[in-house]
């Protein structure tokens, strides 16, 4: 019943939104947040989002999601900050109030998820370089991933999809990874929970990580290099991690595009970092240089009248000197129709595929191979609100039950 009451309050919420007299609020609020000085050499604006997110899901809980029970309510603020000086410099900031990165039964905290200073050269689009903490150049769906512009409630399954790698220790053994990949059967509920907390996904959501890049584009083609603290997979406490001993092993990310005309969007993408943390590396004959985590990536985009689609697909290894090279493929391709101006229905199709490596004169993946389908119909009440249902169907190879199944709801709020 709760994730009805649920649905009721986001529909409520944004047929209050529509209301003519909510309209003019919003129009008045976004004049005051805007502002300048210098005689307008300075400008600033400060906007953002309130959400209201819902899941209710089979146990245990999926993806990132790491709770108790089998629903979870999750608001959210989000604050975005742009300042833009002149014609060559712009900042931007986003900072977040809610109950976590990845949303937690625990209570409602503030933290700061982005800042950073950007210098354009001249005024074209040839040359960009930026500093600070910002969100990874790799792939196509980081661009659009906020609440706003995500057709989905959820990322996909790339970014989520929890592996057998962990990052507080090593793997000594073929035998360890297949027991921390849950491909060893036997292992007591308790433990399994206890290690979704150590296990790393290929790219853990946007990766808004320290370090600094360089970016523009050239006619059809654009670039972007970037070197950065933490490697894609990277959880969200390590994003913040300035110690030397990151920066002596740092993460190299590169993308290509090519846009040949208005309809279609082709990227390449390629990612190397250390994936463990700092001091866990303790041997003398290995360095944390010698367990890195290797992306290579490719994306597509287009749009056609009412059609949008988008595909990724992420090649990785993980480097284990001790028992060999950890593979997987990652990939998936999601479609958006707009019936209307304001409806609109989305399906995206993912897959994680793990390869196999000697073990005990066979040969085993080291991984489960999951594909997930989701679907989600999205309403957009006014320029400034939007409501999306999503519904999850998943399965895991392996797995104690065969098919797990997630809704989840989500109003959002823009200002």
């Amino acid at each position: 019943m709760k994730i009805f009451r649920a649905l009721l309050c986001f529909l409520a919420a944004g047929l209050v939104a529509r209301l003519p007299a909510a309209e003019e609020f919003f129009d008045r609020l976004e004049d005051a947040l805007t502002g300048n000085a210098f005689e307008a050499n300075l400008r600033a604006r400060l906007s953002g989002t309130f959400e209201l997110e819902g899941y209710k899901f089979s146990a245990p809980a999926p993806a990132l999601l790491d709770v108790k029970g089998t629903a979870l309510f999750a608001p959210r603020l989000a604050l975005f900050l742009d300042a833009q000086l002149g014609l060559h410099v712009y900042a931007f900031a986003q900072t977040r109030v809610d109950r976590g990165f990845d949303p937690l039964n625990t209570g409602v905290r503030a933290r700061v998820d982005e800042y950073a200073l950007r210098f354009t050269p001249w005024t074209s689009t040839r040359l960009h370089f930026q500093v600070g903490k910002f969100a990874t150049i790799v792939g196509n769906w980081v661009p659009r991933h906020d609440a706003w512009a995500n057709p989905f409630v959820t990322a996909p399954l790339p970014y989520e999809n929890l592996t057998g790698m962990w990052d507080f220790d090593l793997v000594h053994s073929a035998n360890q990874l297949l027991q921390w990949s849950h491909r060893r059967t036997g292992l007591p509920a308790a433990v399994t929970a206890i290690e979704k907390g150590r296990r790393l996904p290929v790219i853990w959501g946007p990766s808004y990580a320290l370090g600094a890049a360089t970016f523009g584009s050239l006619g059809k083609f654009s670039y972007a290099l970037e070197v950065k603290n933490a490697a894609l997979s990277s959880r969200p406490d390590e994003w913040n991690d300035g110690s030397p001993e990151r920066w002596s092993h740092p993460t190299v990310s590169t993308r290509l595009g090519f846009r040949p005309n208005e309809m279609w969007s082709v990227g390449w993408s390629a990612s190397s970092g250390a994936y463990l943390r700092p001091g866990v590396v303790t041997a003398t004959n290995r360095g944390l240089g010698d367990y890195r985590e290797t992306v290579l990536a490719s994306d597509v985009g287009f749009a056609w009248h009412h059609w949008q689609m988008w595909t990724e697909i992420f090649a990785t290894r993980f480097a284990i000197p001790t028992v060999g090279d950890a593979d997987s493929v990652a990939y998936y391709t999601e479609v958006k129709y707009k019936f209307t101006p304001q409806l609109s229905g989305a399906v995206r199709w993912n897959q994680h595929l793990f390869a196999s490596f000697p073990e005990r004169g066979t040969r085993v993946a080291w991984g489960r191979d999951t594909w997930r389908l989701d679907l989600a119909p999205g309403y957009r009440f006014t320029p400034h609100t939007q409501f999306k249902l999503q519904y999850s169907l998943a399965h895991e190879a392996g797995a104690a039950r065969d098919y797990a199944h997630e809704i989840a709801g989500q109003f959002t709020l823009r200002f």
